[in-house]
């Protein structure tokens, strides 16, 4: 596995995560826990990464652990409706 930042302790990282969240006046809790479910859905899934990739960036053995954090937004599931219609529109004008 390819570590591209330092591997921190949750503590650490939560410690951090708090610290960042005062600065920007952020009212809520950010924990590691919630970095995760933002970098599966925000970052990852509603930019075009298959579930499958998401789930090995994420170190899960199983898609349905992935499913867990990657909870997929009505906007993803708008873009890949219009990604089928317009495939199927494509292949509807090629056979006519």
């Amino acid at each position: 596995m390819i570590k591209v930042l330092p591997v921190l302790s949750n503590q650490k990282t939560n410690e951090y995560l708090k610290e960042i969240g005062a600065i920007c006046q952020i009212d809520f809790d950010i924990t590691f826990h919630t970095a995760r479910h933002t970098f599966a859905t925000t970052i990852t899934l509603n930019n075009g990464v298959p579930i499958e990739t998401v789930s090995k960036m994420l170190g899960h053995t199983n898609i349905q652990m992935t499913q867990h954090y990657a909870k997929i937004q009505e906007q993803k599931i708008q873009d890949d409706m219009e990604l089928l219609k317009n495939v199927l529109i494509k292949k509807n004008s090629n056979n006519n």
